[in-house]
């Protein structure tokens, strides 16, 4: 035992906090947001680890956007926090988002620019400038090769752009990943290949949190699913727990039909 103590011990002293587990990647507790009076999120409580895949499923109007948008600073909640990797959003949003990519269901590029010149101006914004050779790169694991690459964003289909999106979060190295509803529109060829990259995502340990209407991407890529009616989540289930169950009657129990 004293051989034990001396490898594990010689450093630094020994204190209870070492033993406390590591912040979730993204939190939300008791998160509260109203507009008019109306809670469009209430008393919201998740949390996401590193390396997971959280689906956030329900209708128009539940909170799923509203979420995404207190995770990112770009609301301030009435009550309740959103954290970052244990730090506070409302109180260092710079941080937080330096953390964060976040891909909305129209992904926002510059028509006339190229994929490589869209990825290396939003990286160099991020404070990631990469050359040439990096960027092809990164465009390439995110599924999009050089010809395309190289053409203007005009051209391109939904799913392109989406790849785009993804190379920016491996360029500016986040870690965890914000997706509002990223298959909307995408053929089940896309769909499926956007699912691989999201996989390999998560495989990196980047958190991903994706609001999504898809009960069936929802159920082949998430480590866990989370109903929200209201603002209010519903349900909260792991994929083991999924397993065998209807998961469409399931979603509609929760939304009282």
């Amino acid at each position: 035992m004293a051989a034990c103590w001396y490898i594990l011990s010689p450093l630094r002293q020994f204190h209870h906090r070492d033993l406390e587990p590591a912040p979730a990647m993204l939190e939300t507790k008791k998160l509260t947001k109203r507009f008019n009076g109306q809670a469009a999120v209430h008393k919201l409580s998740l949390k996401i680890e590193a390396g997971e895949i959280f689906a956030l499923l329900g209708p128009n109007g539940a909170g799923k956007t509203t979420t995404i948008n207190l995770l990112l600073g770009f609301l301030s909640p009435d009550e309740g926090e959103a954290q970052v990797d244990g730090a506070s959003v409302a109180a260092d949003t710079i941080s937080a988002r330096r953390k964060l990519a976040y891909i909305p269901e129209q992904v926002m590029l510059y028509p006339r620019f190229s994929g490589v010149e869209n990825l290396d101006y939003f990286s160099s914004l991020g404070g990631r400038r990469r050359n040439r050779t990096e960027i092809l790169e990164l465009l390439a694991h995110a599924g999009l090769p050089e010809e395309p690459a190289l053409r203007r964003v005009s051209t391109y289909s939904k799913g392109m752009r989406q790849k785009v999106g993804i190379a920016l979060a491996l360029a500016t190295e986040a870690k965890a990943l914000l997706l509002d509803e990223p298959t909307s529109g995408l053929d089940p060829a896309a769909s499926h290949e956007f699912s691989q990259l999201l996989r390999k995502l998560a495989g990196d340990g980047v958190a991903v949190l994706m609001a999504t209407h898809d009960l069936f991407r929802a159920r082949e890529d998430a480590n866990r699913i989370g109903i929200l009616r209201a603002g209010q989540l519903a349900g909260n289930y792991t994929s083991e727990e999924l397993k065998g169950v209807d998961l469409e009657q399931l979603y509609l129990q929760h939304l009282g039909k």
